[in-house]
């Protein structure tokens, strides 16, 4: 009844057809995969939120998930190696980040994000975010290194001092000492400092958009198979229709 459908032009239609659905389908499948892991991304980061806070050495040595907890780092910040995140907001209001190594009792250091500055204070170190001098106790979630940041050397300068994201193994090349691959969101430090650099907030929590991604791509899926069985029924009633002659 269906033999049209050996025909070259419908068996190339089917093969188109079945090829669409089925990567339809897959890349919808890909996004609800995408979103279990935003999910538990997003538990592990409350998870490690609630838990008290523990000392940076004892965290670095332990077993298991380091990323997220709370963490309380002590020593001094190396300004001399201070580097900008380029492009950050705060409100609405355009700006960077202030990127600070916090050396260690044991020669080691640890990237701290110490917060926002107005987009003009793009050259480190920030005098008018200067830290306090001496040591101090520094808290916050830690959050692993983001590769790729593109680091660039600003003029008249022999190191890199702007990173798109905290790309760890940039800024380490050009540091005297180990860089933990971890960097730390400043929450408090003690003693304080001024009115800048001001702290990031945690950041909010969503389950992005795969889920509607997901939705979408199945839609195309069932539009294209719903559209190829249209397209067979009719090819069936024209083959059934008695000729005109």
């Amino acid at each position: 009844m269906l033999r049209f459908l050996l025909r070259p032009r419908w068996v190339g239609l089917t093969v188109f057809a079945i090829a669409i659905v089925t990567l339809c389908a897959r890349l919808g499948l890909w996004q609800l995969e995408r979103l279990e892991e935003r999910r538990m991304l997003n538990e592990r980061f409350v998870q490690g939120l609630a838990a008290a806070p523990v000392p940076l050495e004892s965290l670095l040595t332990a077993a298991g998930p380091r990323s997220y907890r709370r963490t309380i780092a002590v020593g001094q910040y190396d300004t001399e190696h201070e580097v900008i995140l380029y492009g950050r907001t705060l409100d609405g209001r355009p700006g960077n980040h202030v990127l600070t190594p916090l050396v260690l009792a044991d020669g080691r250091a640890i990237i701290v994000d110490r917060g926002w500055v107005p987009f003009e204070m793009d050259t480190p170190p920030v005098e008018e975010a200067a830290p306090p001098a001496g040591t101090l106790e520094v808290q916050g979630p830690l959050f692993p290194g983001q590769p790729g940041g593109a680091g660039s050397v600003q003029p008249g300068e022999d190191r890199v001092t702007t990173v798109r994201t905290v790309d760890i193994e940039a800024i380490g090349r050009d540091v005297p000492y180990e860089l933990v691959p971890w960097f730390l969101l400043l929450s408090t430090q003690s003693p304080e400092a001024g009115g800048l650099p001001v702290p990031e907030p945690a950041p909010e929590l969503t389950e992005g958009p795969h889920l509607g991604y997901a939705f979408q791509w199945f839609s195309f899926a069932t539009i294209a198979a719903v559209g190829y069985v249209i397209l067979v029924r009719r090819e069936v009633i024209e083959q059934r229709s008695p000729v005109a002659g």
